[in-house]
């Protein structure tokens, strides 16, 4: 018997959920399991979603066969998570062309501000943003486009993320790929869970930074970086 007659009629959420637990791989919401999606099944994670979002919507009380404004509303949730606001979890890293720093840059780089959207964990309302990157280069260093970054950036916040674990993610992402000898990055978010709901301050972001390397031992470098990021009003 093969897998597909083992697995008849077994909803795909399920199939994949145990090859996680079969190779003992978490799946929080903002890992990454592209790895154990197999090809075709994320059309049928979204019909399965869809099916489940409708359900959402008939315990919501909302009349989707008549109100014609709702009747695709399932449909399109499903398509807003597994390919837009979440794809960060299904889909593999981008590619990224690394080059050898050739000319031994080894001055500091800042990119940024990189616009960044993601989706607190919490209540998976928006959570939107800006990132500055601060990297000081080694001969050693893998040097890739700045473009580059920002596709990285997309890919790590295309999850439901806590923004404190968001920006680990990334800065441990950037330093795989290219081992500078410092790294720092800074992301500044607003955050719907508070001006959505809740106490619903409308002005309130948060701040919040990762150092690596040279930045984290070398207090002027430090300085250097966050003097030349734009101040906010």
């Amino acid at each position: 018997m093969n897998e597909k007659d083992t697995f008849e009629g077994t909803p795909v959420s399920v199939k994949i959920r145990e090859r996680l637990t079969a190779a003992r791989k978490r799946y929080h919401s903002n890992d990454n399991i592209a790895e154990f999606i197999q090809p075709g099944e994320l059309e049928a994670l979204l019909n399965e979603v869809e099916i489940k979002m409708q359900g959402v919507l008939d315990s919501l009380v909302i009349d989707t066969d008549h109100d014609h404004n709702t009747g695709d509303t399932a449909r399109r949730v499903a398509k807003m998570y597994l390919q837009e606001v979440f794809k960060g979890r299904y889909l593999s890293a981008p590619p990224i062309t690394e080059f050898p720093n050739a000319e031994h840059l080894n001055e500091l780089m800042i990119v940024g501000p990189i616009t960044v959207r993601s989706a607190c964990s919490h209540h998976f309302c928006p959570v939107i943003g800006k990132i500055w990157i601060g990297v000081l280069p080694n001969e050693r260093t893998n040097v890739i486009g700045l473009s580059k970054y920002a596709r990285l950036a997309e890919w790590v916040m295309g999850r439901p993320q806590i923004q404190e674990e968001a920006v680990v993610q990334l800065a441990d992402l950037i330093q795989e790929k290219t081992q500078p000898d410092g790294l720092a990055i800074v992301m500044e978010a607003s955050h719907f869970c508070m001006s959505w709901r809740g106490v619903k301050d409308m002005d309130s972001k948060m701040i919040n930074s990762v150092m690596r390397g040279a930045f984290l031992k070398d207090p002027n470098l430090r300085r250097e970086f966050l003097s030349l990021i734009p101040k906010k009003d």
